[in-house]
């Protein structure tokens, strides 16, 4: 049995939280039950299967974060937090719509 697609926000709520420097703060919950990602209170919540080893749990929240704004993976890097829940990112070469 295929595993249910994660449940996304929708990209423009998603896009409303990067800042003017392209820089994505969000709270992760690792070897959750499925994948998911939500805002809450303004902040980016996102829930990943993957077990916190060896940076699973930062790539699966990557490449999720690159599904829900429908940009490659590669345009994503992680700035801080690679072993804490609270996580900065940065699209790389973002510019915020007009």
């Amino acid at each position: 049995m295929a595993r249910p697609r994660a449940e996304l926000p929708p990209p423009e709520a998603v896009h409303a939280l990067i800042d003017g420097e392209g820089r994505l703060a969000l709270r992760v919950t690792p070897g959750a039950r499925s994948e998911a990602m939500s805002i809450d209170g303004g902040q980016l919540l996102v829930k990943v299967r993957a077990r916190p080893q060896d940076g699973a749990a930062n790539q699966a929240v990557l490449e999720l974060l690159a599904r829900a704004l429908d940009i490659a993976p590669s345009r994503i890097e992680l700035l801080r937090g690679a072993s804490a829940r609270e996580k900065l990112f940065r699209i790389v070469a973002w510019a915020s719509p007009p």
